[in-house]
């Protein structure tokens, strides 16, 4: 919704195909109605080194994204134990939250 702050934000692909991404020369190997088998191989060979350069391209984007959202579980993670490790100390620690996110930075330019 709008004014979420982006950390907070979730995605959810509900569908993926050819033509919300703007990748026409793929409409081909679409299953359709009309074209129940439809494959990879009915798109045009005069197009298919395109289509393999945009569909890696598609791809690593995917993954790019799929690793950065995957990060801040590691990162909560070590943030929990820093948590209990200050909590041990004094239960004040743990909540100052300004103290736990700037020995999180120093972490991780170590």
């Amino acid at each position: 919704p709008p004014g979420t702050p982006e950390k907070d934000e979730k995605w959810i692909v509900g569908e993926f195909n050819c033509s919300c991404v703007g990748i026409s020369k793929c409409l081909a190997s679409c299953i359709t109605d009309d074209a129940p088998n439809a494959c990879f191989s009915d798109i045009a060979k005069k197009d298919s080194l395109e289509v393999r350069k945009i569909g890696s391209l598609v791809g690593r984007k995917a993954l790019q994204i799929l690793d950065k959202a995957n990060k801040p579980a590691k990162s909560t993670d070590a943030m929990d134990a820093l948590k209990l490790i200050l909590k041990s100390e004094s239960p004040k620690l743990a909540q100052d939250e300004t103290l736990v996110t700037k020995l999180m930075e120093w972490k991780r330019g170590a």
